[in-house]
C-alpha cells in the first residue's frame, strides 16, 4: 500500500461491486493513496463459479496494481501438473467419435491432436473464484466496504455525487465506479435503460459447469488428460477442462449452441439434468462422455455479453469490468480485462491533483480501454465459432483451425501494460493542458 505519510487526494471515491473487478480497483486506489468506500450488495464478499483462468497479461497486471496481489496469486494459482506442458495454455482435442456427427462428416478421429496453444510464463493459470476473492479481500482494511448496499441511483447533487441505495441510505463521493457485473445498475444509469447498449444479450451459447475429484479423473482418463488443461472441440459444442486447487480437482465446462438463439428465463443458472447434457453431447467420445458422468453438482449457465458501450464514463461516472464490457470466456480473458482495466484508472485516478481532473482521468481510461475491451468481447464469440466449427472461413480444416489458434491470443497476451498507461497519461496531459 501507499506510505502513510503521503498527502491523500482531494477527493473520495466509491466503488460499487466487490467481484475481482471492484477488488482490485479498490486495491489499486488504496495503493495509489486515494479516500475509497467499496459498496457491495451483498451480505459478505462472494463469488459464484468455480475456476477462472488469467492470461499472461492479466498476472502481469495484478503485480503493476499491487505486487501483493501477484503474491497471493501465486500462492493459490494451479497450472498444468507435466512440466514439460508449463507454458501449454490448452491442447486442443478432436471431442466426438469418428462420424459422430450427424450433420457433418467428422474431419478426423476421436482425440485427435488439433492443437498445442502455447502462453509463455504462465501456460494455463487458474484459481478458484472464491479462494482469489479472498486472496483480495484480505487486502482491504477494515471499515472501507460496506456491505447490503445495491445501487439504485447515481446524481450529481451540488459538487458531489451522490448515490442512493435500494435500502434507501445514500452516500456521498466525487467519483463514482461502477464494477457491478453483467447486470450492472451503474450501466443502466450511465447509458439510459432504454439505450440499446445497456442490456447484456444472450450469445446463443450455455454451459454446463461442475467440478471433478483429480483422482477420479486422472482414474478415468488418465494423467495426461486429466492432469493439464484440454479443450475437446465439435460440432456447435466443445469442452474444457484444467486443473485448480492446487491440482486436487478439475474444473469442467461443457459448451452447447442453442439453435434457435433464444433464452427466456429470467434466470441465467439453472439447475441440471444430466440426461440433458449426455443428450447434448451424444456422438461424443469416451474422453467426453467419462468427464460428463464424473461432474459433481453440475449446473447450466446462460452466457450473455454486452453489445458496445458508446462510452465507459459520463460525467464522474465510470464503468469497469463486467459492468463495461462482459464477454464470453471463451478466450480467457474476460476477468483479466477487469483487471487490467483497475492498474490503468487506479493510476490515472493517482495522476489527478483535483476533482477537476477526474472527469478528465475518466476521459484518458475510456480512449485507451474501450477499444481493446470491446475487441476482447467480439473476439471471444469469434473463437467459439471457431472451438464449435462454425466459423465461415475455417470451418472443420483442422489444419487451418491449428494455424489460427496458434496466434489468435498473441495480441491479448502480449500487451505492453506500461505502454498503454503512458498513452493514457499522454491523453490526460492534454486535456488537462498540462
Amino acid at each position: 500500500m501507499a506510505p502513510s505519510d503521503t498527502p491523500k487526494k482531494p477527493f473520495h471515491v466509491a466503488v460499487c461491486g466487490g467481484g475481482i473487478g471492484g477488488l482490485c480497483m479498490l486495491i489499486g486506489l488504496l495503493h495509489q493513496n486515494i479516500s475509497c468506500t467499496l459498496y457491495e450488495s451483498a451480505a459478505a464478499f462472494a463469488e459464484i463459479g468455480a475456476g477462472v483462468s488469467f492470461g499472461p497479461n492479466a498476472v502481469r497486471a495484478m503485480s503493476l496494481i499491487d505486487p501483493d496481489i501477484k503474491k497471493g496469486y501465486d500462492r493459490i494459482a494451479t497450472g498444468n501438473a507435466w512440466p514439460e506442458k508449463k507454458n501449454l495454455w490448452f491442447e486442443f482435442n478432436l471431442g466426438p467419435k469418428e462420424n459422430g456427427w450427424k450433420d457433418l462428416e467428422a474431419p478426423g478421429k476421436e482425440g485427435q491432436k488439433i492443437a498445442q496453444v502455447a502462453a509463455l510464463d504462465v501456460g494455463q493459470s487458474s484459481v478458484h473464484r472464491a479462494h482469489f476473492l479472498d486472496v483480495l479481500v484480505k487486502m482491504v482494511p477494515d471499515g472501507v466496504a460496506q456491505f447490503g448496499k445495491r445501487v439504485d441511483k447515481v446524481e450529481k447533487k451540488g459538487l458531489k455525487m451522490m448515490l442512493t441505495f435500494q435500502d434507501g441510505s445514500t452516500a456521498e463521493a466525487d467519483a463514482v465506479i461502477g464494477c457491478d457485473g453483467v447486470k450492472s445498475r451503474t450501466r443502466q444509469i450511465l447509458l439510459g435503460e432504454d439505450h440499446e447498449s445497456t442490456n447484456p444479450t444472450f450469445t446463443g451459447k450455455y454451459a454446463y459447469r461442475g467440478l471433478i475429484p483429480m483422482e477420479k479423473a486422472a482414474k478415468a482418463l488418465g494423467d495426461a488428460l486429466a492432469r493439464n488443461s484440454q479443450m475437446y472441440l465439435g460440432r456447435h459444442g466443445h469442452v474444457l477442462t484444467f486443473p485448480i486447487e492446487n491440482g486436487e480437482t478439475m474444473n469442467v465446462v461443457a459448451f452447447q449452441t442453442k439453435m434457435d438463439g433464444k433464452w427466456e428465463d429470467e434466470r441465467w443458472v439453472l439447475p441440471m439434468k444430466k440426461e440433458d447434457m449426455f443428450s447434448d453431447f451424444e456422438g461424443w467420445g469416451d474422453s467426453v462422455e467419462q468427464i460428463l458422468s464424473l461432474m459433481e453438482n453440475p449446473d447450466v449457465w446462460a452466457l450473455f455479453d454486452h453489445p458496445p458501450a458508446p462510452t465507459y464514463f459520463k460525467g464522474r461516472l465510470a464503468l469497469l469490468g463486467d459492468a463495461a464490457h462482459a464477454s464470453t470466456p471463451h478466450q480467457g480473458a474476460g476477468a483479466g480485462q477487469a483487471i487490467e482495466d483497475a492498474f490503468i484508472l487506479s493510476n490515472l485516478l493517482g495522476q489527478a491533483n483535483s476533482v477537476e481532473e477526474i472527469e478528465k482521468a475518466f476521459h484518458a481510461y475510456d480512449a485507451i480501454r474501450r477499444p481493446r475491451s470491446q475487441k476482447v468481447v467480439a473476439t471471444s464469440r469469434d473463437a467459439a465459432k471457431i472451438y464449435e466449427f462454425e466459423d465461415e472461413e475455417l470451418g472443420s480444416d483442422l489444419n487451418s483451425i491449428r494455424r489460427r489458434l496458434e496466434i489468435r491470443y498473441n495480441w491479448i497476451w502480449n500487451e505492453d501494460l506500461p505502454k498503454q498507461l503512458k498513452k493514457a497519461q499522454e491523453i490526460m496531459g492534454i486535456k488537462a493542458g498540462l
